[in-house]
């Protein structure tokens, strides 16, 4: 029995233009509808809050009321809040304190942990465990632990015959603790981020340095700490970007005291918005955040191409 022919098909480009219009137009139409959903919530909830809040940051709103404009005032006023003043100097003073220190503990750590010793594995889950754990957890934690009159840890000092603390409850201390905290659960992150950037560190560059006789230190100096520069850079902007914006721990431990010692600017932030119900100068405490994180970001990523075009240059 015969065949029969093939059906004839047409190709895009044998086909009508308003044929190929319409496909494309479906095929448009299909590929909008996937993604439309997560452009809507991309724009309900980031970019129309940002818009709506720094319109907010040039007005007057209790919330209640309706709003009135007042253009740069609510500016004017932060320059002249000593409020404002103290929660700066507390966020510097815990920004200066954490970032160092977390990438210092971070790198010990993952020096001493990038070699063949015994259970190996489990000390670095043990490491990273406190980082999974949430702020709120931990302030719930620790306020038991440094209760000045029930806690765990001014019944250590007793038992060792040293005075009773008053941590989070002592204006001096108060910030100190929270920094000590932060350092708990935070220098997990760093290990595991040095961690991953020794195992690109050359070999050829190590068992160099150790046949010109090199010691360990000499090679933690010359060698390795140069091949981590880019990964410092990135953990000092992202340890930055961290401490500059914790709040979780201080709401639950000491919600800005005791004296005001521990209030940060997210902190007094919210504190302006909704609890003495400020939304447009809180609004305005937000972008002068936000333009302070933007410059850090910029001065980091400046400094990262720098150390990127010196790596480069010395590796040619």
């Amino acid at each position: 029995m015969p065949s029969l022919p093939a059906p004839l098909t047409l190709s895009d480009r044998d086909r009508p233009a308003p044929a190929l219009r319409r496909k494309r137009r479906r095929e448009s139409m299909t590929a909008w509808s996937f993604i439309s959903p997560a452009i809507l919530i991309i724009l309900g909830l980031s970019v129309v809050p940002v818009v709506w809040s720094l319109l907010l940051s040039f007005q007057a709103d209790d919330l209640v009321t309706p709003s009135r404009w007042v253009g740069l005032q609510n500016y004017h006023a932060l320059v002249e809040d000593p409020h404002f003043g103290q929660a700066v100097r507390n966020t510097l003073l815990y920004t200066l304190m954490y970032v160092p220190l977390s990438m210092a503990l971070g790198l010990t750590l993952a020096v001493a942990l990038n070699r063949r010793i015994r259970l190996v594995g489990l000390y670095r889950t043990l490491i990273f465990v406190p980082f999974v754990i949430s702020a709120t957890a931990q302030g719930v934690l620790f306020s038991f632990i440094l209760d000045p009159q029930f806690g765990a840890a001014n019944s250590v000092l007793h038992s060792l015959g040293l005075s009773a603390q008053g941590f989070l409850t002592d204006p001096g201390q108060a910030l100190l603790v929270l920094v000590a905290i932060s350092l708990w659960s935070g220098t997990g992150f760093c290990v595991v981020i040095y961690l991953a950037a020794l195992q690109d560190v050359p070999l050829s560059l190590i068992e160099a340095a150790r046949l010109d006789g090199a010691g360990h230190f000499q090679i933690l100096r010359h060698v390795t700490l140069p091949a981590l520069g880019p990964v410092s850079v990135f953990l000092v902007l992202w340890q930055t970007i961290e401490s500059l914006q914790v709040f979780d721990l201080v709401y639950v431990t000491t919600k800005g005291g005791p004296l005001g010692s521990t209030t940060v600017i997210v902190y007094f932030i919210w504190e302006q918005a909704f609890k003495n119900f400020t939304a447009g100068y809180g609004a305005a405490a937000a972008y002068a955040l936000a333009v302070a994180l933007l410059l850090i970001g910029v001065v980091l990523r400046v400094a990262r191409k720098r150390q990127n075009h010196r790596l480069e240059g010395a590796v040619r």
